[in-house]
């Protein structure tokens, strides 16, 4: 890439630089992939009635399907019943079957974000008391699997074709203006189409079961695919396809009839209607992303979309140029090199390409940011440093392009005119009979220029030379003459030190393109850091609202007991406030079965934490009336699933100990 920075163009670029600081902050809320801000019951809370239904609020609201949000008991089994809801704005719901026993709950969600993404996960909470459970509550995520990785590869071929077919179509109609030496561009280009065309209708028949099942044998489900036509992003999909039946018509004038024109003004006047053509055509194709994609959904969502297309564009000018000019370094003839205008043509595309990418990039880094923070705290943020640091190395090489791309511009056609005139004297300009009388009286010696696999199918013909001799020598000597040509070609290119140099550097760019399209795939894949940062907030206040919750009601355990004995049988009730590390106040209340107080002899309480071997920590309250005990400072040193456990004796013989896990802190 040839790439020219003014003076002038560093003041811009530090104004942009002081806007995106100032955008930066001073952000407001906005979304993207949709998150889980709240449930009922909450992540693993313990209630003491199995509740009728369980709830989920997301950031933003989300499509469901029927198994979208599941229930399963210790066993895996599914204990929801009818389909989820939308009870009130971003809150879904899913009724339980009633009277479930006591155990630990699995709630299992997979939806899909207003930008089309796919949110999986899972919590438990638990019924009386936490127990033991067959089911995995690490959550299935959407990107896992066959059919992720498929769908995620989809989406960069598609990237990847838009930026070779759209970049390549404008370097030719922008830069390269001329027909000889243009065939290798026309079949990138090409390639670029069939590449974006087949990895649409790929991501059309996966995109049912990439936000569904996550099954291979459901890519092909029509009833799936009637589903995903009926979605926002299989809309975006089926426009880009009926885009690309344009783009092909606009590909076959651009080297059919464009290619072919020798009138100058005639060239000109197609030259302008291919361009508004195309840039039509590029645009819609460009926004079958933005209106399915995190421009589509959140913040200034109007503004966000035209900017995204204009940023996608900007892409596909540099990068497809860029790929457009390394197939002409090393694909077009050497007698015919990218001429000076040429170069200064994408240089000159290419800057503004990269003005364009700057500003677009800085509206767009603010709007899913949001803060500084989410740079190094969110993923997002992460992989965006990744892709800044790409494109500055990537410019930076572009510096070093643009050195060897003056000395060749200078220097080619001398160079090109000394190496003709030496091949010319080399090869001492024999005449073709002489040529056909030396091979004829030495067989075994190849001639100047070529290659022994030339010689030896000359001695594998000499048979067919008997039967049609003057058919099969001139196919021999065709096929050294090709020889000969692609020989002298290679040899040009090679000893023009210039172009090789050039050829070099772009070609370290273009690696560093497709570590920065992969990038770049994966960032369209991941939740924006704002969003992520916003769950996270919104976490830390249910968390602190339920701690305040539990400040001004005491935890209430209900422990039934039967020491065995007369009159051995009654209910035991702990009640703990605020219920949080540190100190205590903990009430002791024994009935009888009938409800009333129930004096006994003594009473006595213990703490367990298990998972941290914490306790058994002894408590021995204070008898304060009937059927009432209390202590005062009880410490619980840490947060966590506590076994609370409760020793009655109701005689001097007769003795029970009954036991309850609570989550307290």
């Amino acid at each position: 890439m040839t790439l020219t920075i003014a003076p002038r163009v560093r003041t811009l670029v530090l104004l942009l630089l002081a806007a995106a600081c100032a955008l930066l902050a001073g952000a407001g809320p906005a979304s993207a992939h949709a998150a889980v801000t709240g449930s009922d019951p909450g992540q693993g809370a313990v209630v003491d009635k199995a509740p009728a239904r369980i709830s989920l609020t997301f950031s933003e609201q989300v499509a469901m399907s029927d198994d979208s949000l599941r229930v399963l008991d210790p066993e895996g089994k599914r204990v929801d019943t009818g389909k989820p809801s939308n009870v009130s704005g971003t809150t879904y719901a899913v009724p339980l079957h009633p009277g479930l026993p006591d155990g630990t709950y699995t709630v299992a969600y997979q939806v899909v974000s207003a930008d089309s993404h796919p949110v999986a996960g899972a919590y438990t909470f638990s019924i009386g008391a936490p127990s033991k459970t067959s089911v995995s509550v690490s959550g299935e995520s959407a990107d896992d699997g066959v059919v992720g990785w498929l769908y995620g590869f989809g989406r960069y071929v598609s990237y990847a074709g838009f930026i070779v077919m759209a970049g390549g179509a404008a370097f030719v109609l922008a830069c390269w203006q001329r027909g000889s030496g243009v065939r290798p561009v026309q079949r990138f280009v090409v390639s670029g189409w069939v590449a974006l065309t087949a990895s649409t209708l790929a991501l059309l028949l996966l995109r049912g079961s990439f936000t569904g099942s996550g099954k291979v044998s459901d890519i092909f489900d029509l009833s799936l695919l009637g589903q995903v036509l009926q979605t926002k992003s299989g809309a975006a999909l089926v426009s880009r396809l009926l885009l690309l039946a344009a783009a092909a018509l606009f590909i076959a004038v651009l080297f059919g009839a464009y290619d072919k024109r020798e009138d100058a003004q005639e060239k000109r006047d197609l030259t302008f209607g291919l361009s508004i053509g195309g840039v039509v055509v590029a645009a819609g194709l460009a926004a079958s992303w933005a209106m399915s994609e995190h421009a589509s959904v959140g913040l200034q969502a109007g503004i966000a979309m035209p900017v995204d297309v204009l940023h996608l564009l900007a892409v596909a000018a540099w990068l497809g140029g860029l790929g457009a000019l390394l197939v002409s370094l090393y694909r077009a003839p050497a007698d015919t090199p990218v001429d000076r205008p040429a170069l200064r043509r994408f240089s000159q595309v290419a800057f503004g390409s990269v003005l364009v990418l700057i500003a677009t990039g800085t509206y767009q880094s603010w709007r899913q940011l949001g803060s500084w923070s989410a740079f190094t705290d969110t993923r997002y943020g992460q992989l965006l440093l990744a892709k800044i640091g790409l494109v500055v190395v990537m410019v930076g090489v572009a510096w070093i392009s643009r050195r060897w791309t003056g000395r060749l511009a200078e220097a080619a056609p001398v160079e090109a005119a000394a190496v003709r005139e030496k091949e010319r004297v080399g090869a001492g300009a024999e005449p073709a009979g002489d040529v056909v009388t030396t091979r004829a009286g030495a067989k075994d010696a190849p001639a100047a220029g070529e290659s022994e696999l030339d010689t030896a199918s000359d001695h594998d013909s000499d048979s067919d030379s008997a039967e049609h001799p003057g058919a099969e020598r001139a196919a021999q000597l065709a096929r050294q003459q090709e020889a000969r040509d692609a020989a002298r070609q290679k040899r040009m290119r090679d000893a023009d030190p210039n172009r090789f140099g050039l050829r070099r550097s772009v070609l370290a760019e273009a690696g560093i393109a497709v570590a920065l399209l992969a990038v770049t795939t994966v960032l369209t894949q991941t939740e924006p850091g704002r969003t992520e940062q916003e769950a996270k907030a919104a976490s830390s206040s249910s968390a602190s609202a339920s701690s305040d919750t539990g400040a001004s009601g005491a935890l209430t355990l209900n422990m039934p007991f039967d020491t065995g004995g007369e009159d051995g049988k009654g209910i035991v009730t702990i009640d703990l406030d605020p219920a949080r590390v540190g100190d205590n106040e903990m009430h002791v209340f024994v009935e009888r079965p009938n409800g009333r107080a129930f004096d006994i002899p003594e009473v006595k309480v213990e703490f367990t934490l298990k998972a941290k071997d914490i306790g058994p920590l002894p408590v021995v309250p204070d008898h304060i009336a009937t059927g009432h005990w209390s202590a005062n400072g009880v410490q619980i040193p840490m947060a966590g699933d506590w076994q609370v456990d409760v020793t009655v004796r109701t005689s001097d013989i007769d003795e029970v100990t009954v036991s309850k896990n609570a989550q307290i802190g």
